[in-house]
């Protein structure tokens, strides 16, 4: 199965630019690919009624952050997450100790 590229990326600061939501803005959480459907913190709340269980004798309301279609979002600013990979490649290449090409070769044997 091919994994599903998506602009947005966990970690990443975006705001919503079309539906209810618009104009708020936030850290995303999560990104459900499948769904092309993603998390942000603080925006779209919902309320998901618990029923009574050993952590909750009274049973809860609890306040959870719903999806936003991936089409309704901006990027604004990509998250550390995104920029540490692309550095990690690059320093690499500069640390690994460089080699001898062929004509470097034959000068020092002769």
């Amino acid at each position: 199965m091919n994994r599903i590229r998506l602009h947005v990326r966990k970690g990443d600061n975006v705001e919503v630019i079309s539906g209810n939501f618009k104009g708020s803005s936030g850290k995303v959480l999560e990104v459900i690919a499948r769904k092309q459907r993603v998390l942000i913190e603080g925006v779209r709340m919902i309320k998901k009624h618990l029923k009574k269980s050993q952590d909750n004798p009274q049973g809860k309301i609890a306040e959870r952050e719903g999806p936003i279609h991936i089409s309704n979002v901006k990027v604004l600013e990509r998250g550390e997450r995104a920029a540490k990979g692309k550095g990690k490649k690059k320093a690499a290449k500069e640390k690994a100790p460089k080699t001898k090409g062929a004509k470097e070769k034959k000068e020092e044997q002769a």
